[in-house]
C-alpha cells in the first residue's frame, strides 16, 4: 500500500450530513447553478463563487436551496472527484474553503422571536465541519437561534457551554465511524446535563442505526430532516432519573478495550512484518513507508470502531472503499490482503476481531 488516506473523510466530501435535493423540482432548479459553482471551485476562484451565489439568489432561488442543493451538491461532488483521483487533497481543501466562504454570504434575517436555541457541534476529534455548518445555517434560515461551535469540540467544553446557555437541543455531527466511541461519550454527557441530543452524519449509519444504539434522542439523515424534526416539536428532555449510560453488552468481552489499547503496537508490528515478508516493500521510499504506516493505522481504527458497536459492516465498507480508491490510483487492491492476514495473526485470541477481518478479506476478494 502506498496511498495516503490520512484525510479518509474525503470519501464523504465533507458531507457527514447529506444535503441531497429532496425533490426532482428542486434538483432541476439548482442544476445550472451547481455547474456554474463547480466551475469556479475547480478554478479556485472564490470571488467568482460568491458571484454565482449572488446571481442564484437574484434569480429567485431560496437561500435554503442555494445552501443545500447548490453548495451542498458541489461539496458532495468534491468528495466523489477526490475518490476517483481527479482532485488532490489540496484541491479538496481549497474547494471546501471556497464553499465555506460561499455559505457565509447567504442572507439570514431574523423575523420575530426565535423558535428556540440549538447548539450545533462536531464531536471531539471530528474535523469535518461543513456538515454541521449546513445544519446550523439551515436552522438559522428557519428562525432558530443557533450556537455553532464548529469542528472537534471537546466534550467537557461542550458541556460547559450547555450549562451556560441552556439550549433546547444539541445537534452532534460526525462523518467518520472511528469517532463513534467519542460520540457515545458526548451523547451521554449532554443528556446528563439535561439536554436532548439529535445526531447526524455518515458515522451514525445511513439509517441512523448507530445513533439509536448509542442512545441519541433523535437522528436526522440530512439538514432538512433535522430542521423539520425540530420544527415538529421539542425533543423530550432527559428526566432526572434518565439512565444516560446504557451498557453495550458486546463490550463485555473486552475486545474493543484490548484492541484500542494495543492499536499502536498492532500498527507497528504489522508494518515490520510486512517489511520483512513483502518483497514489494523493500524498494519503498521513506515517504511510501510512512504512507503505508498511516494506511495500517486507519485499518486498525476502523476495526476498533466496528468492535465498539459490534458492526462488521463498518470495517467491510472501509475495506471496500479503500480497495476502490487504491485501484483508482493505480495501486493493486490486493496489496491490502497481506496486511489483513498479519493483523489477524496478532489477534488470534479475539474471535470477534478475527470474524470482522475475515469479513473484510471476503469483501476485498470480491473486488479483485
Amino acid at each position: 500500500m502506498t496511498l495516503r488516506i490520512t484525510d479518509v473523510g474525503e470519501r464523504t466530501g465533507e458531507h457527514g450530513v447529506d444535503a441531497r435535493p429532496t425533490t426532482p423540482h428542486r434538483d432541476a432548479q439548482a442544476a445550472p447553478w451547481v455547474d456554474r459553482l463547480w466551475s469556479t471551485v475547480l478554478a479556485g476562484d472564490s470571488y467568482a463563487a460568491l458571484d454565482v451565489v449572488d446571481d442564484a439568489l437574484g434569480a429567485g432561488l431560496e437561500p435554503e436551496t442555494v445552501l443545500l442543493d447548490v453548495i451542498g451538491a458541489v461539496q458532495r461532488r468534491v468528495g466523489v472527484e477526490w475518490a476517483a483521483n481527479r482532485l488532490s487533497v489540496a484541491g479538496e481543501h481549497a474547494a471546501t474553503a471556497i464553499n465555506d466562504r460561499a455559505i457565509a454570504v447567504l442572507p439570514v434575517r431574523r423575523t420575530g422571536t426565535p423558535h428556540g436555541r440549538i447548539v450545533v457541534a462536531c464531536v471531539d476529534q471530528e474535523w469535518h465541519a461543513l456538515p454541521a455548518r449546513l445544519v446550523a445555517e439551515t436552522l438559522r434560515l428557519r428562525g432558530w437561534q443557533v450556537d455553532y461551535l464548529g469542528a472537534q469540540v471537546p466534550t467537557a467544553h461542550l458541556i460547559g457551554h450547555i450549562h451556560r446557555t441552556g439550549p433546547d437541543a444539541v445537534c452532534l455531527s460526525s462523518s467518520l465511524a472511528t469517532r463513534l466511541p467519542l460520540a457515545h461519550r458526548a451523547i451521554t454527557a449532554v443528556q446528563a446535563a439535561g439536554a436532548p441530543v439529535m445526531t447526524g452524519g455518515l458515522a451514525f449509519g445511513a439509517d441512523g442505526r448507530y445513533a439509536h444504539l448509542l442512545g441519541a434522542d433523535a437522528w436526522a439523515p440530512d439538514a432538512r430532516a433535522a430542521a423539520d424534526r425540530l420544527a415538529a416539536g421539542p425533543l423530550p428532555r432527559p428526566s432526572p432519573a434518565h439512565q444516560v449510560i446504557d451498557d453495550l453488552p458486546h463490550l463485555g468481552d473486552q475486545e474493543y478495550t484490548m484492541v484500542a489499547r494495543s492499536s499502536a503496537r498492532l500498527v507497528r508490528d504489522t508494518f515490520h512484518a510486512l517489511r520483512e515478508r513483502s518483497a514489494f516493500m523493500r524498494d519503498y521510499t521513506d515517504e511510501q513507508r510512512e504512507r503505508t504506516a498511516e494506511d495500517l493505522a486507519h485499518i486498525v481504527d476502523f476495526l476498533t470502531a466496528s468492535l465498539y458497536v459490534d458492526a462488521p459492516q463498518i470495517f467491510t465498507e472501509f475495506i471496500a472503499w479503500t480497495a476502490d480508491v487504491l485501484t483508482a490510483r493505480g495501486v493493486p487492491a490486493r496489496a491490502l490482503a497481506p496486511a489483513l492476514d498479519l493483523l489477524e495473526e496478532q489477534l488470534r485470541d479475539f474471535p470477534r476481531a478475527r470474524d470482522f477481518i475475515d469479513a473484510g478479506r471476503s469483501t476485498l476478494t470480491a473486488r479483485l
